[in-house]
């Protein structure tokens, strides 16, 4: 059975057809509405915004990964919405985006709000813990930074 080849994407907000957000916006919400039993508002206005950017790893499909990328008003850039689909966990998926994503970026500062659980995984990726836990929708997270790399 031949390999499937997978590829990341990224595209602005104005830069995705009405079927990719779609499939987007499914994904976010079948794992962290559904799955982890969070009803939020989903569709918080950031999606739209003229510096967000969002990364998604594909096989031709649905979407196998995701994450955002936001511009707060200071500069400082923010990851979040990372999500893997349920059966392309363990697959390397979220550290190929967050690798992505982070190259996207280059030397800009940026910032992230992990599930508690996670830490691990992003400290791999070079964020370092920035406060302290607290409690969202019922799950812990972890407020996280990555410093400019100095040159």
């Amino acid at each position: 059975m031949p390999q499937q080849t997978t590829e990341i994407r990224t595209a602005s907000f104005a830069d995705l057809d009405a079927r990719t957000f779609h499939d987007l916006l499914k994904l976010r919400i079948d794992v962290f509405v559904v799955e982890q039993h969070c009803p939020y508002p989903e569709l918080d206005g950031r999606d739209v915004e003229p510096g967000t950017r969002h990364l998604w790893l594909t096989d031709g499909g649905a979407p196998l990964a995701y994450l955002r990328i936001l511009a707060d008003p200071d500069g400082t850039a923010r990851i979040g919405r990372v999500v893997v689909a349920p059966a392309a966990r363990g697959g390397g998926h979220a550290g190929r985006l967050m690798t992505a994503a982070l190259e996207v970026l280059g030397n800009q500062p940026c910032v992230l709000e992990a599930q508690s659980h996670l830490v691990p995984f992003y400290a791999r990726h070079g964020f370092t813990v920035s406060g302290a836990e607290y409690v969202e929708d019922g799950i812990p997270h972890t407020p996280m930074r990555r410093e400019p790399i100095d040159a």
